[in-house]
């Protein structure tokens, strides 16, 4: 009996360790309304936090296990998440259909700016749309300012009163998922694919958060809503993990 006992617990342990094994997985991304292939759709190992993209005949190559999750974002396309399984391993190379979405573009409106040919006059005139982030020395958190930014100072305050609870509480419940933020900076396939996108979808898919959640933090964390409607996601990604690390510092001590 212990013999058996004993093999069927060898066997268990196998069967773990097999699953957790990390795997080269291949496949082909193609459009699922006429079979065309998708060069640079970005592909990201939500469990491992690294990335990839495809190729010219659309075929990618990335490391992950059984039970990872695969997600795959590709501009003008439906995003999708596909799992690992024993059969994707089994059969080798799989194809992976992506549906395309009708989008409706917003009608912009470019308003000229008209210049009077003096310097100190026109400075004024053209507008400026960088977002600049301060911060002061002896202080946790870090401030916007400028004319798009006005309650800069209130911001400042608000930091030295409450330097710790408002971060407890959007970072505290949520460990896991903040600690794949390191993972993502490091890794440059994930990097080149968050500075060319605005949507947040690969944020919200390996952070496990809503767009308003993401929002959220930013906001607890002194970003303005210039910044937060205007930056990339990787301007996103860096603003929320410099807003972690100082909650890590002021979590250590408490």
């Amino acid at each position: 009996m212990k013999k058996y006992f004993l093999l069927i617990t060898l066997v268990f342990f196998v069967a773990i360790s097999t699953a957790q094994e990390n795997h080269t997985i291949k496949g082909t991304v193609m459009n699922d309304a006429d079979d065309a292939i998708l060069e640079n759709v970005n592909i990201v190992n939500l469990n491992q936090v690294k990335g990839t993209t495809t190729n010219e005949k659309g075929e990618f190559a990335i490391k992950a296990a059984v039970n990872d999750t695969l997600y795959f974002s590709y501009l003008g396309f439906k995003s999708l998440r596909v799992r690992v399984t024993n059969d994707w391993l089994k059969f080798g190379d799989i194809k992976v259909k992506m549906t395309e979405l009708g989008i409706a573009l917003e009608e912009v409106v470019v308003k000229p700016v008209q210049l009077t040919g003096y310097v100190e006059i026109d400075a004024k005139l053209i507008p400026i749309y960088d977002n600049y982030r301060y911060r002061i020395s002896g202080l946790s958190s870090g401030y916007e300012g400028g004319s798009n930014q006005p309650g800069a100072v209130s911001k400042v305050l608000s930091s030295i009163f409450n330097p710790a609870d408002f971060l407890y509480n959007v970072f505290g419940k949520r460990p896991r998922q903040m600690k794949k933020l390191r993972k993502m900076k490091e890794d440059d396939e994930i990097r080149n694919l968050l500075q060319s996108k605005f949507d947040r979808e690969t944020l919200m898919a390996v952070l496990q958060l809503e767009r308003p959640d993401i929002d959220e933090i930013l906001n607890k964390c002194n970003y303005s809503k210039n910044f937060i409607r205007t930056a990339n996601d990787l301007q996103i990604l860096d603003a929320i993990s410099v807003c972690y690390e100082e909650y890590k510092i002021l979590n250590r001590e408490k």
